[in-house]
């Protein structure tokens, strides 16, 4: 089980590409009216590293879209009733008590569904329609929304579809869409250790967390997403309980001489990590470990392996 809190504080850059469209807005990237920042919501964040298990990784997932032969896709009653089973034979509902079904769905997701582990969920159980309940599973692992580290430029672009609008049309349709040219993304999230007690996540679901969320972002290669590149990853490990340093992105800043809607790339600035470095040393006593991954192309203020190992912290290279 875990035993450590920790917290994670994830970046991520996209070119010319729509990080987290708005539905209600005419899927326009998300920005921030008052300052000009791009803002991505965490729900975005948990599909990638659903998607990256899933599919990448054959773990299995609670929340995912399941189609039967007409097209008619799952609710979450049904999805939940996959796993009303015991020794691998399929219980019928009549046959239990709802308290029972409940019992025996609750364990076999959290046994077999890693997204569950790691983020929660909340699942309503149907026996009949008078007898109905649900199960909710606070996730030990929490993220805020990200937002960029600098203000974004809109751009909308327009071109012409590959067909007819009709059949008897002798002009293509219009397409249109809004992009960002640039946008340097940071996501902070908390791994609770009180919480993971009850959805029995382990180290191993949380490294395998790491992995997905470098990776998922980097196999993102759907219109919309390609060009997204994992920046730099950080995991504090804490060995003092129920503490934690918080709001660990507010302690990175972009500099750069540019104008912000000019930036383009990565290397058009420098990620000043000083402040970090400093609110990690001043607390090196609370910390049992820190683990890093940062891009090649990633231009820092100082390095986060040297200098901190210098303190005399445990760090880590992660590796994927």
């Amino acid at each position: 089980m875990l035993n450590n809190r920790s917290e994670i504080l994830f970046l991520y850059d996209c070119t010319f590409s729509n990080p987290n469209g708005d539905p209600l807005d005419a899927n326009k990237p998300r920005i921030d009216e008052e300052s000009g920042k791009n803002i991505v919501t965490d729900v975005r964040l948990k599909r990638t590293v659903r998607d990256f298990l899933n599919k990448n990784k054959g773990e299995e997932i609670f929340v995912r879209e399941i189609a039967d032969e007409e097209g008619i896709i799952q609710d979450a009653k049904l999805r939940a009733e996959d796993f009303l089973n015991q020794d691998g034979k399929t219980i019928k509902k009549s046959d239990l008590k709802i308290s029972e079904m409940k019992s025996i769905i609750e364990k076999n997701i959290l046994d077999s569904c890693i997204d569950v582990r790691l983020f929660g969920a909340t699942i309503p159980i149907e026996k009949n329609t008078k007898e109905k309940s649900s199960i909710t599973l606070t996730g030990p692992v929490q993220f805020k929304m990200g937002q960029s580290l600098h203000r974004v430029k809109l751009q909308y672009i327009k071109g012409t579809g590959a067909f007819a609008s009709g059949s008897d049309q002798t002009r293509k349709t219009f397409r249109e869409e809004y992009i960002l040219p640039y946008s340097l993304i940071a996501f902070y999230g908390v791994v609770n250790e009180n919480a993971a007690i009850h959805t029995k996540l382990t180290e191993d679901d949380v490294n395998k967390l790491l992995d997905a969320l470098w990776n998922g972002t980097k196999n993102l290669l759907s219109r919309s997403k390609a060009g997204q590149q994992p920046r730099l990853l950080l995991r504090v490990s804490y060995q003092e309980s129920c503490f934690h340093l918080g709001e660990l992105d507010k302690l990175v800043f972009f500099n750069t001489d540019k104008y912000e809607e000019e930036i383009r790339d990565i290397q058009d600035g420098i990620l000043n990590v000083d402040k970090l470095v400093e609110a990690l040393a001043k607390n090196k006593d609370k910390i049992a470990f820190v683990e890093v991954a940062a891009d090649d192309r990633l231009r820092l203020s100082q390095n986060l392996q040297e200098t901190l190992s210098k303190l005399s912290m445990d760090v880590r290279t992660l590796s994927f």
